[in-house]
């Protein structure tokens, strides 16, 4: 009797090896971490990893910090500039700043896998184009390249035999597909400056969520659109490209402006499925009054101000419009104000501090791409 070879599986245990990186990928992955805590500020940047260097001593005779810049030029990833003030300057590329969105998702959102397709599920199971792993039985009409063939030939297999295999019409199965939707997204982002106060820095976190969300949407979910706008006494759209070098400003805090806005940007915008993720620390503190004059309190609630802004958020809710809030902030009044302001748009809130507020906007993006938001 011969002995059959054998494939044996299992798990196989090997000491953990760090993966090899060139002296320019060590340096350039502080960099990215560093031109986004400086707003883009290239010479800051340096200073620091210049006093990174001399601590921890990152670099050596072989490879110093003027040979990392030679190459960031040689790569593409900064250039030469005339400053306002006639001097000569460095800046960063948009080489630079897609590697930043990308360094953002990979440590926000992980190495999420991209998809062909781009778009997302709704909750309607039925004759749509996304996979979901459940099968049913054919019926007439169903269209042959939605047979799942190999299920259908293991009931073939167990309906009929091997020795007398027949494939018939009640052997085959059809997996389940889901129609897809898109989204319409405008992310909110207070620069009040409150946004840098009591020592903690508020805004990074926030531009790297930015930037993360930015990069899974036009990498993973193509077709879905993504506005950004920033609020302080008004509030104004930007670019993408712009995040790197985003800064909170003497303002406070005019919510109301920033949800007009993120309004009527998505009644442009033809997809059902529309949203609004705003992220904030602090309360609104701020009008603008017809006549271009503006209205500030910075003391507590003030009850003119907190109404308009429940009455954007009745508004955003007969638009079909929901708002999630991401209150970077935990104080009861606040928190109370949140609820009553949610509770008018039927959205949702999260009271959260920094940490974890990547992950949380990801989910909620994630979930929302499952609904079907009926216009």
């Amino acid at each position: 009797m011969k002995n059959d070879k054998i494939n044996r599986k299992g798990f196989v245990f090997k000491q953990y090896k760090a993966p090899s990186q060139t002296p320019f990928e060590k340096l350039f992955e502080i960099f990215k971490e560093l031109i986004t805590h400086t707003s883009g500020d290239f010479d800051e940047a340096i200073d620091w990893l210049r006093e990174l260097d001399k601590e921890y001593k990152l670099t050596t005779e072989d490879y110093t910090i003027d040979d990392f810049i030679e190459d960031l030029k040689a790569k593409g990833y900064i250039r030469e500039e005339i400053k306002p003030d006639g001097s000569n300057g460095t800046a960063i590329t948009a080489k630079t700043e897609r590697a930043i969105r990308q360094a953002a998702l990979d440590q926000i959102f992980g190495k999420i896998k991209r998809s062909g397709s781009g778009n997302h599920k709704s909750k309607g199971v039925g004759a749509g184009d996304e996979h979901t792993g459940d099968f049913r039985n054919y019926q007439f009409g169903d269209a042959l390249d939605k047979v799942s063939m190999t299920e259908s030939l293991r009931n073939a297999q167990v309906n009929n035999g091997i020795g007398d295999f027949r494939l018939t019409e009640d052997d085959l199965v059809v997996e389940e597909t889901m129609h897809k939707s898109q989204m319409s997204t405008v992310l909110m982002i207070d620069i009040s400056h409150s946004m840098i106060l009591y020592g903690e820095d508020r805004i990074t976190p926030a531009k790297k969520v930015a930037m993360a969300l930015a990069e899974l949407i036009t990498t993973r979910y193509p077709k879905d659109t993504l506005d950004i706008l920033v609020f302080g006494n008004d509030a104004w759209p930007i670019k993408i490209a712009d995040l790197p070098y985003l800064q909170v400003g003497p303002y406070h805090t005019n919510t109301v402006a920033g949800l007009q806005l993120a309004m009527d940007l998505l009644r442009r915008k033809r997809n059902t499925n529309k949203q609004i993720f705003m992220i904030t620390d602090g309360k609104p503190s701020c009008l603008q009054m017809p006549d271009g004059t503006y209205y500030k309190n910075s003391v507590g609630l003030d009850e003119n101000i907190i109404n308009k802004c429940y009455g954007m958020a009745q508004q955003a809710r007969k638009l079909h419009i929901p708002i999630t809030t991401f209150m970077i902030a935990q104080d009861p009044y606040l928190m109370q104000f949140v609820r009553e302001f949610t509770q008018a748009n039927q959205g949702k809130a999260f009271y959260t501090g920094l940490k974890g507020l990547g992950e949380m906007i990801f989910e909620d993006y994630e979930t929302n791409r499952k609904k079907r938001i009926k216009g």
